[in-house]
């Protein structure tokens, strides 16, 4: 008989780094409150999509702290070499319920906020547990992750947007699904694809990332945010072999061509051009056109600008196009979808090329994996949460650093909140006096409200944001 070992990782306490178990015996003496805060310092984009905290908050917060938890803790840590606050976590639990003493303030989900601004702040709330905020940094940075990957799909959205208003007319019902989410097999874990996924469709509605439909569900009450159409693989191509590839491709015309349907199908197995001229374009060309489907040719191998422009070439010849009123050529009856070597640069290139040949953006699809999940770090968009204020013998300080080695990573001092003029949409970062108790006594500049919410206090969720909502706010937003 044997024993299958579990890996358990929700215990909110082993949710840290190592070093944070030790952090509390640091503070001066007298310290009974903290506050932290998060931003974009710069990074590939000047403007970054939040989006994100309402999953981890869900999934990690708001399940209370047991003493079940702390044994756990306890016992790791004292093998690890770390110690553990173990009466402090115990306090929490007796007095508090087991929910964690602290205030998260954020801007609302879906906003488009320029970087070097708080997109979010943390603060603790009982003097007792003054150091639990730095305990989550851990945690609650992962943020960085959504972010960065809903700010890459929303600036190829900007990309694409703009092709569509130059050359279709119908870009707003184009927009929403020229990108789509390649993306579940390259990443590192489940969780990744379901987080990263449900970010990209704060942009798009195209995924074929399943988990990320879960998250958007189960985190933001989207009963389906995302769809898919029938699609062909190399195994299922290729598997009829070279010589019998026409039936491979008729096969998938039987299956799913529809009246007013979408099928794609790869067309690079063996040769790209004559599976287009030969197969395509004469042998099953009458079928196409009689389906009443669209046939969307996938290309996959190659330089993708080259290519597509050749494959578009080639199914023109074929099938003919129309003349839409922008004077741009659409393709009759087939459409092409490029994901292989996609990423926002090789999407505008691809645009670029079709548009100068003449065809309309309606013509053309992507789909993006690892460039949209995977190829990106925390230093994308230079993400940090840093420690700004604390209250030392009842009097609040500055907290910050300023290495003279890299002025870059010089982090904002003192509480802070973040506003917006009402009329221009302009953000600031707006320091709290240390002399005021709250931010009730923040004296706002004329023209600027507060751009944030307390969305998360002392166990409780106060912002349930709808995943319609956050796309609204997104879409609102324009470069």
């Amino acid at each position: 008989m044997t024993t299958r070992n579990t890996l358990a990782l929700d215990n909110l306490l082993l949710n840290t780094d190592s070093y944070k178990a030790s952090h509390w015996l640091q503070y001066p003496p007298g310290t009974d409150a903290a506050f932290f805060y998060v931003e974009s310092r710069g990074g590939r984009y000047d403007r970054t999509v939040f989006f994100g905290l309402q999953t981890i908050l869900k999934q990690y917060l708001s399940r209370p702290v047991t003493h079940a938890d702390i044994d756990e803790a306890r016992d790791l840590f004292a093998a690890h070499g770390e110690p553990f606050n173990e009466a402090g976590w115990r306090d929490i639990v007796d007095r508090l319920g087991g929910h964690l003493p602290i205030r998260i303030r954020a801007v609302p989900e879906g906003s488009v906020v320029p970087t070097h601004q708080a997109l979010v702040t943390i603060e603790s709330t009982d003097p007792g547990a003054f150091w639990v905020p730095s305990y989550l940094e851990t945690m609650l940075l992962r943020l960085w992750y959504p972010v960065t990957v809903a700010t890459i799909s929303w600036h190829i959205k900007q990309t694409l947007r703009r092709f569509l208003e130059r050359t279709s007319d119908d870009p707003a019902g184009q927009l929403p699904f020229k990108l789509h989410d390649f993306g579940a097999r390259g990443v590192s874990s489940a969780e990744s694809a379901a987080i990263g996924g449900c970010a990209h469709l704060v942009n798009f509605m195209g995924t074929d990332t399943v988990s990320g439909l879960l998250a958007a569900r189960a985190y933001y009450g989207a009963e389906m945010a995302g769809f898919s159409i029938p699609a062909a693989e190399h195994s299922t191509i290729t598997s009829w072999g070279r010589e019998r590839e026409v039936d491979a491709y008729r096969n998938m015309l039987a299956r799913f061509a529809k009246p007013g349907a979408l099928v794609a199908v790869v067309s690079d197995s063996y040769d790209i051009y004559h599976a287009i001229r030969e197969h395509w374009g004469r042998t099953l060309k009458d079928e196409v056109v009689r389906s009443g489907a669209t046939l969307v040719v996938r290309p996959d191998s190659g330089d993708p600008v080259e290519v597509v422009h050749q494959c578009m070439t080639l199914l023109d010849e074929a099938f003919g196009h129309t003349v839409n009123g922008k004077g741009y050529r659409v393709l009759n009856h087939v459409r092409v979808i490029q994901g292989d070597g996609v990423d926002p640069d090789s999407i505008r290139a691809i645009l670029e090329r079709i548009t100068d040949a003449g065809y309309a953006t309606d013509n053309i699809a992507f789909g993006m994996g690892g460039a949209l999940l995977q190829r990106l770090d925390r230093d994308t968009q230079k993400f940090a949460l840093k420690c700004s204020a604390a209250r030392v013998d009842g009097e609040w300080i500055d907290v910050y650093k300023d290495p003279v080695t890299d002025k870059g990573k010089q982090s904002k001092r003192g509480r802070m909140t973040l506003l917006r003029h009402r009329e221009y949409g302009s953000y600031r970062t707006e320091p709290v006096p240390p002399s005021a108790a709250s931010l009730a006594e923040l004296q706002r500049p004329a023209g600027f409200d507060d751009a944030m919410r307390t969305v998360w206090e002392n166990g409780q969720l106060l912002c349930d944001w709808q995943f319609e909502q956050v796309r609204a706010r997104a879409d609102a937003e324009r470069l």
